[in-house]
């Protein structure tokens, strides 16, 4: 699973971790140097799943991009195209109706607990424990089912359009949303007993790769990364969007600043979701799903920005546009990219089988950063 490539002077040894080592959760490629089995550096190769994403979006017109970004956090795909559509909607000052709002935060909500599902189950499977694997697909798997029956996707559901939603929710919609949060209910207490309270989860998580406030902010890290070391950044709270004003949550915020306090914001925010979807679901507006827009669309020259909270942390969209069909340059700050460049300061002076434990707690995927 490790493959030595030689020492150094100093009589260091350096192994390649990846790029088709499984625990990295896609074709990512570490160079670490180490002093018997303390690491002394991470260095992280990119670029394996490189497709010019930013570069394909400039060629494509502003209700075509927004669906490639799909392809960057696949497992945020509906709040990646969440915030392109925002970006569009802000540069053509499109007011969407009420009843899209309502639904574009239930979907949002919806892809954040199946994102943090696998997340718990792919990590609990990489520290040696496989059961979860299982519980964690049984409760996505209902997420998946409703998303099907009103997108027609599993995954990449290409739902969001300026203006709204492509297409109204299924009849079955509600009940089964309804449905699926009594069985979360029903169900989170196994994760508890399986994992959380696990003392040999818990010896794996609690001290080991410890981040400072000072340098989650330094490598401008958000999400579950920056609140796991009590930096409050939560997009959602400190810039609203859509309906994100009206409805009561918290922020989960941890001080602790190690693998476990990552752990718990994720665990914790799956909660938050939940209460979100129960304050929204019965009061889903009448009224029209989608705003009246021009089949072609052009954006006024100038420039736009608008951002979102994912499942990793803040994806912001920045579009210039020179007043034509497609944007003259697109940049996406995506979460994946700052996170992962905090490895090795989390990594450093740890052991190396420690480091799958802190590096399943940045919950990376790869082409969010790669691109």
């Amino acid at each position: 699973m490790f493959e030595e490539i030689g020492t150094n002077a100093e009589g260091d040894m350096m192994i390649n971790m990846g790029p088709q080592h499984p625990a990295t959760h896609g074709v990512l490629h570490l160079v670490i140097t180490l002093n018997g089995e303390t690491i002394k550096k991470v260095d992280p190769h990119l670029g394996y799943i490189h497709r010019s994403i930013e570069k394909m979006c400039e060629s494509l017109t502003y209700r075509q991009f927004i669906y490639v970004t799909s392809r960057m956090d696949y497992l945020s795909a509906h709040i990646n195209n969440h915030a392109c559509a925002m970006c569009v909607e802000k540069g053509m000052q499109i007011e969407v109706p009420g009843r899209a709002q309502y639904i574009r935060v239930i979907m949002d909500e919806l892809t954040r607990i199946a994102s943090h599902e696998l997340w718990w189950g792919a990590m609990s499977m990489d520290l040696g424990a496989f059961t979860p694997f299982f519980h964690s697909f049984r409760e996505r798997e209902t997420i998946n089912d409703i998303m099907e029956e009103t997108c027609g996707a599993r995954l990449t559901m290409n739902y969001m359009v300026p203006g709204g939603v492509m297409n109204d929710i299924h009849p079955n919609f509600q009940r089964r949303v309804k449905e699926f949060i009594q069985l979360y209910k029903r169900k989170i207490h196994e994760y508890d007993e399986l994992i959380t309270g696990n003392v040999i989860f818990q010896n794996r998580m609690k001290g080991v790769g410890v981040l400072t406030a000072e340098q989650v902010i330094s490598y401008g890290c958000t999400g579950p990364v920056a609140r796991g070391s009590g930096v409050s950044c939560d997009v959602r709270k400190w810039w609203p969007y859509e309906v994100y004003d009206k409805v009561e949550f918290n922020e989960v915020i941890e001080t602790g600043g190690d693998s476990f306090a990552r752990y718990l914001i994720r665990m914790k925010e799956m909660d938050q979701s939940i209460r979100i979807i129960e304050q929204l679901i019965d009061n889903i507006p009448d009224g029209d799903f989608q705003a009246k827009t021009k089949a072609v669309l052009k954006l006024p020259k100038g420039e736009f920005y608008s951002k979102v909270e994912t499942a990793r942390g803040e994806l912001g969209v920045y579009i210039v546009s020179e007043g034509g069909t497609t944007p003259y340059r697109i940049k996406f700050r995506s979460p994946g990219f700052s996170n992962l460049s905090i490895l090795h300061d989390m990594a450093k002076g740890g052991k190396i089988g420690d480091l799958i434990a802190s590096m399943g707690t940045l919950d990376l995927v790869i082409p969010d950063i790669d691109r």
